[in-house]
């Protein structure tokens, strides 16, 4: 929201120095995104009294002049020196003020101004028109200026344009802030000054505008959902003229970022920038029925109803939408914006003037899915407090009667559904200075929340009853009242202690630990950790072709930014694969990166979705660049295959195991490549080449190997304290054999057999060979060969002992797979 501090000051005492100010407004939690200074625009542009005008020696219609401009201009001793401008207006004398553009000066349209020569004779400065300082289209000839008029004052401070515009970030919770009277309120709070309200003022302006018959007798309005719209006014004003604005409030509207437009609208933008409070303003005559009457209602739209907006646009719209109609048509969205059959223009003389309260959500989503964000939509999807609608109401229909030379016919058509109602609280002084830790007095927490708005009643008591504002959506509950007192007493005045923990030792948690381990096993192999967005597209799961049958529902986002980012995420390998295509669009080959977070599923039944922790990893490229005498190979699925493992190893997880998936089970991976990770029989996720059809569909180059584990399950299956295993003292044997197996056979097959047959004297088992031939193994078969190890941790092994049991080991795989011992 942009603060004008000139309109500020109207209403609170605004401190000079804006660097300390805005630095005050940091520390109490509303972020200024930017500071302008609205005279920039004048810089070097001054007051100056045009001391000679003498006819130009080659020239027949230019003058030289000297002007004073002060101090402006001074000498080598530091005295003011008059400047010689060449000037070529007809309509001045010697004696006269105007306005000089220094050198230096960038007028508008960028033409700078430059010490130069016009016809042989120096000019080191422009005496100025209005048109050329961008003030009106009068080229008539220089301003002249009142004699009184100081010499040497910068003109944006002699026209009253010299302003400080605040660019502030306004938290959604605040929407007391989105107006002037709110900040001036806050600003108010935050130096305990006193704060005029401008409304009370503006309300006995009505009395004098009012004429005519009640408006009761033309205009009716019905709320058709109550849910929607909990209240809805309407006022006529008749007689109105349609013009440009005085000049205080076209500079107003332009100073809170609006475009000056007529006087009608920019009344309606000036009460809405002022209070908080949106207003629209309908052409009566447009809106009238057969029966010379205005007919209001407040309904669902259609689905697929069509509407013109203001912006000239053709929307459709759905029955979440919410339309202002008559009996014939609608003609706005609520709260969004107007209609453009019955906006007013030139010829308007009637205005039907709009004050209501439309539902937040029902107004963020149309704003969201049409795509039309604006003011009115950024309050109401806020919060507007529609207590003080009435009131505001008046305070707008007198302004508007008093800029536009109308009157406001007597009375107010106000359809009230249901009102916002305050929260009756118990603030307990000693909970809260024990919280804080700091002795802050009983009176400043009483001034605070008087001056915040809220109603305090002290009876002398630990506590204090507190009635909140309605116009604070945000502070329904006492720590609210706490955080609220706690950001004005300031933060910085709280004194420093440990926290407290008597007879307590801080130890990480199991789950602490398994993420430490993670995360450092995960960089150790070469991968750098990330983040990506938690909101996420619909599409990414059908982008990367995983089957989402057994991940349940997403959750859908109510409010989302974009249609890119609507749902949340069930899988973390998008996020990691669309930042591998933004590394590869801008030449970095080599990818490696990680992420440990949150993924969410719909939870039937619950307000809350499931959440599960997952941590993800890609690979792309290569592990390095390589030289001049060897090519990188690059990353394949036993590079994904050994980050999981190393990692299983740094968790000692039980049971390791890769179970091939077909490419039904993972039609985002490519088959053959592709494995589910199991330790024992729980399932901890996937790794593998991502299909080529998913990397090209997020605009990557391939291949890319990923995986995706549960980390819930891997804190489960996880053991931190490890058996204690001696170093062996006696002798292994090592063995060799070679079983020929049909394809369809597995390593993982055989090597559980072994395992299982070998024993408590089977110490480890290694394939080291694969090979096939037609001829001496045979179609469709293979040979496996494999180093056995044999060893006892109390004796040394004899070699019966090694025969007997290598005998049993090769009966057992050969009958359990029909394998063939090769010789």
């Amino acid at each position: 929201m942009k603060v004008s501090l000139k309109w500020l000051n109207e209403y609170v005492a605004v401190p000079q120095d804006v660097k300390a100010f805005c630095d005050q407004l940091d520390l109490t939690g509303t972020g200024v995104e930017g500071v302008e200074s609205t005279g920039d625009a004048f810089a070097h542009v001054v007051t100056g009294k045009i001391l000679t005008k003498e006819a130009h020696p080659d020239s027949d219609h230019l003058w030289v002049t000297t002007v004073d401009v002060g101090t402006c201009n001074v000498n080598a001793e530091g005295a003011p020196e008059p400047l010689q401008i060449v000037c070529g207006a007809q309509n001045f004398q010697a004696g006269d003020v105007t306005a000089v553009a220094m050198v230096g000066a960038e007028l508008p349209g960028g033409f700078v101004i430059k010490k130069s020569k016009l016809r042989g004779v120096t000019s080191c400065g422009m005496n100025c028109s209005s048109r050329e300082l961008g003030l009106d289209n009068d080229h008539s000839g220089i301003m002249i200026l009142p004699a009184d008029t100081p010499v040497g004052m910068p003109i944006a401070e002699y026209l009253g344009k010299s302003d400080t515009v605040l660019d502030l970030e306004i938290t959604p919770n605040r929407p007391d802030c989105l107006s002037m009277a709110g900040m001036a309120r806050e600003v108010g709070a935050m130096y305990q000054v006193p704060v005029e309200d401008p409304l009370a003022a503006m309300m006995d302006a009505l009395d004098g505008t009012v004429a005519g018959d009640p408006v009761e007798d033309s205009v009716s309005v019905q709320i058709t959902d109550a849910s929607r719209c909990s209240r809805y006014s309407a006022r006529v004003i008749d007689n109105v003229k349609i013009g440009p604005s005085p000049d205080w409030l076209a500079e107003r509207v332009s100073a809170a970022g609006a475009r000056s437009i007529n006087n009608v609208v920019d009344v309606t933008n000036y009460i809405m920038f002022l209070f908080g409070q949106p207003l629209h303003a309908f052409d009566y005559d447009k809106l009238v029925d057969g029966d010379g009457k205005v007919q209001i209602i407040v309904r669902p739209a259609a689905d697929g109803e069509e509407f013109s907006t203001l912006d000239g646009e053709e929307r459709v719209l759905t029955s979440d939408m919410t339309v202002i109609a008559t009996p014939r048509e609608a003609v706005a969205l609520a709260g969004v914006m107007g209609g453009l059959d019955t906006e007013v223009e030139d010829d308007t003389t009637t205005v039907l003037l709009e004050a209501a309260a439309f539902d937040r959500a029902h107004t963020s989503r149309t704003s969201r899915n049409l795509g039309l964000i604006s003011e009115s939509s950024m309050r109401y999807e806020r919060g507007v407090d529609d207590n003080p609608v009435a009131d505001i109401s008046a305070a707008a229909a007198a302004l508007l009667a008093q800029v536009s030379g109308g009157t406001v016919r007597p009375g107010i058509v106000d359809v009230t559904e249901s009102l916002i109602q305050p929260y009756e609280l118990a603030f307990r002084v000693p909970r809260f200075c024990g919280m804080m830790g700091a002795d802050i007095p009983r009176d400043f927490i009483v001034d605070i929340l008087e001056r915040l708005g809220c109603a305090v009643r002290d009876d002398g008591g630990d506590v204090l009853a507190v009635t909140t504002p309605t116009f604070r959506p945000d502070l329904e509950r006492e720590i609210d009242l706490y955080e609220e007192v706690l950001r004005l007493w300031g933060m910085d005045r709280i004194p420093a202690t440990l926290p407290a923990g008597r007879g307590r030792i801080g130890v990480r948690t199991a789950a602490e630990h398994v993420a430490d381990v993670i995360n450092d096993t995960l960089r150790a192999s070469g991968l750098n950790e990330t983040v990506t967005y938690s909101f996420v597209s619909d599409e990414d799961l059908e982008l990367l072709r995983m089957d989402v049958s057994d991940l349940g529902e997403a959750v859908r986002l109510i409010n989302p930014l974009n249609a890119d980012q609507s749902v949340m995420r069930r899988s973390i390998v998008p996020g990691l694969l669309r930042s591998v295509a933004y590394n590869q669009r801008r030449g970095v080959k080599n990818v490696q990166l990680f992420e440990s977070g949150i993924v969410f599923f719909a939870h039937e039944g619950k307000k809350s979705p499931k959440e599960r922790k997952r941590v993800a990893g890609v690979l792309a490229g290569a592990m390095g660049d390589g030289g001049w005498n060897v090519s990188p190979a690059p990353f394949d699925f036993f590079d994904g295959k050994g980050v999981v493992e190393s990692l299983a190893r740094e968790l000692a997880l039980p049971k390791l195991r890769f179970k091939a998936l077909s490419a039904d089970e993972a039609p985002h991976l490519q088959p053959g490549r592709a494995a589910a990770v199991l330790s024992g029989g729980t399932e901890l996720g996937w790794v593998g080449e991502l299909h080529p059809l998913a990397v090209s569909a997020f605009d990557a180059d391939g291949p890319v190997v990923a995986f995706e584990l549960d980390v819930n399950a891997l804190e489960k299956a996880a053991r931190p304290a490890r058996d204690y295993v001696d170093v062996p003292t006696f002798p292994a044997v090592s063995m060799d054999v070679a079983f020929v197996v049909d394809e369809a056979v597995t390593s993982e097959k055989l090597m559980q057999c072994m395992t299982s047959a070998g024993g408590k004297l089977l110490e480890d088992v290694r394939l080291f060979d694969v090979y096939r031939d037609e001829e001496r193994v045979g179609a469709g078969k293979k040979s496996m060969a494999y180093g056995l190890t044999y060893r006892a941790a109390d004796r040394t092994l004899t070699s019966a002992e090694v025969d007997k049991a290598h005998l049993k080991l090769v009966k057992k795989v050969c009958g359990a797979t029909k394998a063939e011992v090769r010789g």
